[in-house]
């Protein structure tokens, strides 16, 4: 719930309501930054076979995986001339239940565990309402290689952002990594590519993205054997709303890098860490007109932490 309501001004909710809309997005550029992911990396692995390695999510009946999902996202607007910074962060902790196979695809059971956002601005400090999407499931179907066919279920778990409504769709739509399809050596790529469309209450967003992944080598993480992959990403931002009577167009670039752990034998996806930056120009016209720049800079992280 609301700790203290931030300025109502029309400037300020429109840089807000950025904010909000894209901490839930961002391809799972994500995992420990630095330090965290060294220290869950003990030892290089053995040298792989010469003919490459097949990686595929392999999901037999029954098997609980639990993951941490943790992002921060710092912006800074320039307001006509002042300059406003906010700071979200946003925690989940998500578990995934195997339940068979349909046509080829893995059919899971999800379920939110935890899943906190707060945000904390020059305006005023604010946490929102995450309690109606705890403790939610609903069922979702995986490809071997990573393509999230199905999560509509999550379209029904609903909260109330700034901005209004929103489910957490989005926050499943991308959340498992793209994998080749196809054995792979040290030093070969593959693409990926995403979109995202969001809406919350007079607001709706779309991110499309492109990314090359490029197999770096492998190590030991948390005692399995991994493949190491390294992506860098590029894309767009666009959007349209209004706040307070004002309409608001929406347009930028993102860019970022990722680097992400796939345990071979398992086929599980172990975690990644990731930075991305995204330039936004936000144009404001109405009763005033005004062009307002910001600057998002975002760490994501994913920890597997049970399994």
């Amino acid at each position: 719930m609301m700790k203290r309501q931030p300025g109502r001004s029309m400037t300020g909710a429109a840089c807000l309501a950025a904010v909000l809309i894209l901490a839930g997005c961002a391809a799972r550029t994500t995992a420990p930054s630095g330090e965290a992911a060294a220290a869950r990396v003990s030892e290089k692995a053995a040298a792989p076979v010469a003919g490459g390695v097949v990686l595929e999510y392999k999901m037999p009946a029954g098997r609980v995986l639990r993951y941490q999902d943790e992002s921060e996202v710092r912006e800074v607007a320039d307001v006509m001339g002042m300059t406003n910074e906010s700071r979200a962060v946003t925690t989940a902790q998500l578990s995934f239940q195997a339940n068979g196979r349909k046509d080829g695809n893995h059919l899971l059971g999800v379920t939110i565990e935890d899943w906190s956002t707060s945000i904390a601005s020059s305006q005023g400090d604010m946490s929102l309402d995450m309690g109606p999407v705890k403790g939610k499931s609903f069922d979702m179907v995986l490809s071997p290689f990573g393509s999230e066919v199905d999560v509509s279920g999550a379209e029904a778990i609903t909260y109330e952002s700034v901005t209004g409504q929103r489910n957490v769709a989005s926050a499943f739509n991308i959340f498992f990594s793209d994998l080749p399809g196809q054995p792979v050596k040290i030093g070969d790529t593959w693409p990926s590519s995403f979109v995202i469309e969001e809406k919350g209450g007079p607001m709706s967003m779309r991110v499309d993205a492109q990314g090359v992944n490029t197999l770096d080598g492998f190590e030991i993480v948390d005692g399995m054997e991994c493949a190491r992959i390294s992506a860098a990403y590029t894309g767009t931002i666009s959007g349209t709303g209004t706040q307070q009577g004002a309409d608001l167009a929406i347009s930028g670039t993102l860019k970022g890098t990722d680097i992400w752990h796939f345990a071979v034998k398992e086929g599980i996806y172990v975690g990644s860490a990731g930075d991305m930056i995204n330039d936004i120009t936000i144009a404001v016209s109405g009763a005033q007109t005004m062009t307002l720049p910001v600057t998002q800079t975002r760490k994501t992280a994913v920890k597997l932490i049970g399994r």
